[in-house]
């Protein structure tokens, strides 16, 4: 039976974040059913933004398309944080693809591990040479106050080949990486509070993003849905975070959504 590694420390947390303003409150849990329903039943009943959960184990995971997952107890983490950022609620897309690249940067921070072999493929899943260790969903909750954004990370940390749930998925042990989870959050969102204030400033998050995305420079195959299956080259994310593919039929598409494989 495999080791399942220490659990997270809030207080450790807490300390590691200390001197970012951004996020005002740090819970761990043991167990929950989702810490993106939990956050944005907080900021719906009132809770302010800044907002950090954290869990060992979720009993109702979402990826995107409403897609549910589990993993057994201890060996990932569900990450959620509350968010109010200062720009236009149609815009707060950019959140999800940010969140990626902040995970990237915590996994490079927390295990010193070679920068090549750790890339993005869009949107925003975050992977280790090749295989997805991390997904991002994001959803805008609407308050008695105004909106507030929700992100959730699901980082593999201690799985095993036989708990993977698909055979593309990866974790840090697997990789053979450091699975110290205190580092990795606090390097995670020390990480994603620059880009979020880089993003409200105006920076050119766009440009970090496409430098670190494996998608763009490569043929993709994107599913829409089984109806929809398009090919192509990889050229772009737009600044609406959409990716822009040349098609096979020689024309060009930004892409919204959908499912994105990497093909050789």
């Amino acid at each position: 039976m495999s080791l399942v590694p220490a659990p997270a420390d809030e207080r450790a947390i807490r300390a590691g974040l200390s001197g970012v303003p951004l996020w005002t409150s740090v819970r761990c849990v043991r167990e929950t059913g989702s810490t993106n329903a939990d956050l944005a039943a907080a900021a719906r009943a009132g809770a302010a933004s800044g907002s950090v959960l954290l869990s060992e184990h979720q009993t109702a995971g979402r990826g995107r398309f409403d897609r549910r997952w589990e993993s057994p107890l201890g060996t990932s983490i569900a990450l959620s944080v509350s968010l109010a950022p200062r720009r236009p609620v149609p815009e707060w897309g950019w959140l999800s693809l940010l969140a990626g690249v902040a995970v990237r940067g915590g996994i490079l921070d927390a295990t010193g591990t070679d920068d090549a072999r750790i890339h993005l493929k869009w949107p925003n899943d975050v992977l280790i040479d090749g295989r997805k260790v991390c997904g991002v969903l994001s959803e805008a909750v609407e308050t008695a106050s105004g909106w507030q954004a929700i992100v959730g990370m699901g980082i593999n940390i201690a799985m095993a080949e036989h708990d993977l749930p698909v055979a593309n998925a990866t974790s840090l042990r697997i990789a053979g990486l450091p699975e110290n989870k205190d580092a990795l959050v606090v390097a995670t969102l020390t990480r994603l509070a620059d880009l979020v204030a880089d993003w409200e400033a105006g920076g050119d998050v766009r440009g970090r993003y496409v430098r670190e995305c494996a998608s763009v420079g490569r043929r993709v195959r994107i599913v829409e849905s089984p109806q929809s299956v398009r090919e192509g080259l990889g050229l772009d994310v737009d600044t609406d975070g959409r990716l822009v593919v040349r098609l096979d039929d020689g024309s060009r598409r930004a892409f919204a959504a959908g499912d994105v494989h990497h093909l050789r």
